[in-house]
């Protein structure tokens, strides 16, 4: 048993010093320096304090708005970063490499061969907090990213269909920039369209809140006559918009309106009880009508039931009185038969009376001059 531990024990102690000699004595752990634009990023490694990307509005991806990664590993390993809400580029924009906004991938594989380092970029179009996870020989090393937005480049309208004359309606416009984040902050300015309504105020800011972020609402006092309303939006500073639109990216909508048809409820109001007035008119005279055609109808089904009643009546007294002509031409033939037979029959027993008295006055004459040959009398 003790040599049996012996060896089991050496076992173990060469397989660890194996082991020992198997790991590299200048194993490389991944770093990673992180820039932008030059400038050392320090603290993005943190999801409170991001590295903060001004979204690529020029759709150029280039060092202003693009986060440089260098990794530094051992030579010949592969270094594997993936984002989300971001986006990973191998180079930066150049006039014969265009690297624009739809350029890269959320994922990215390098492999640094003889070298010792491996450099990408991540941009990002959206406001929303982003991650960069980069691995390399078992070194996870996560990262976060914020896009700022860019200038306005759309303004949209939210404003009520209709409302009723002389009251105050919300209007809301929202500003967002080419990739669709809320810009909030800019001041948009509403003009009124030939006088048709009475803003509380013509200038109001983009929110910066959870509740109105990128929205500025406006609150509009319809006219009391008059048709519609017609008000248009615009920013109030014109460096707070795009300059113009960009190949590649949504077209800048910077003049949107809102028109809103004034409902003149008074007069909606007489129009409708007007219509009820003469929708309960035309139902009192429909129903009306409906009642004598039915009074007429039944007046006709009764005369007609009447008179049906009459003619079944005469058909029955018809009928007995046929019966009864029938009954009695019945007796009477029969009394005629019955008399007939009872002719017929005393007829009959009389010519046989008669038959029998002539043959035995004859049988009697015979007889008598022939005793011998006697006849039998008939009974």
């Amino acid at each position: 048993m003790k040599s049996f531990k012996k060896i089991a024990l050496a076992m173990v102690a060469a397989m660890t010093l194996g082991t020992i000699a198997a790991a590299p004595a200048n194993a490389t752990v991944m770093t990673v320096a992180v820039t932008l634009n030059g400038t050392a990023n320090t603290t993005n490694g943190v999801i409170a304090t991001p590295a903060a990307l001004p979204v690529p509005e020029d759709n150029t991806i280039d060092a202003t708005d693009a986060l440089r990664f260098v990794a530094t590993v051992a030579a010949g390993t592969s270094v594997t970063a993936v984002a989300t809400n971001a986006t990973i580029v191998s180079a930066l924009h150049t006039s014969a490499a265009p690297v624009g906004a739809s350029s890269g991938s959320s994922s990215l594989t390098i492999a640094t061969g003889t070298g010792t380092t491996a450099t990408f970029f991540v941009y990002t179009k959206t406001t929303a907090i982003g991650t960069v996870v980069i691995n390399n020989g078992g070194t996870t090393l996560t990262y976060y990213v914020q896009g700022t937005a860019g200038k306005i480049n759309n303004l949209t309208v939210a404003a009520p269909a209709a409302g009723a004359a002389g009251t105050k309606q919300d209007i809301v416009v929202t500003a967002t920039d080419a990739f669709g984040n809320k810009v909030s902050g800019k001041s948009i300015t509403a003009s009124v369209f030939a006088a048709t309504a009475v803003l509380d105020t013509a200038t109001v800011t983009t929110g910066a809140t959870l509740t109105d972020f990128g929205t500025a609402t406006f609150k509009a006092t319809l006219p009391t006559t008059g048709t519609r309303s017609l008000i248009t939006f615009a920013p109030t500073t014109s460096s707070d918009a795009v300059a113009g639109a960009v190949v590649g990216l949504t077209a800048p909508t910077l003049a949107p309106f809102a028109e809103i048809t004034v409902r003149d409820l008074v007069s909606e109001l007489a129009a409708q009880t007007a219509a009820r007035t003469a929708a309960e008119k035309a139902l009192a005279d429909a129903v009306a009508k409906a009642a004598a055609d039915a009074a007429t109808a039944k007046s006709i089904a009764d005369s007609a039931a009447l008179t049906a009643a009459a003619e079944i009546a005469k058909l029955k007294a018809e009928a007995v009185t046929a019966k009864l002509a029938s009954d009695k031409a019945l007796a009477d033939a029969k009394v005629a038969h019955d008399a007939a037979i009872a002719k017929l029959t005393a007829d009959n027993a009389a010519a046989l009376k008669s038959l029998k008295d002539a043959f035995n006055k004859l049988a009697r004459q015979w007889n008598s001059k022939n005793p011998k040959a006697r006849v039998t009398l008939v009974k």
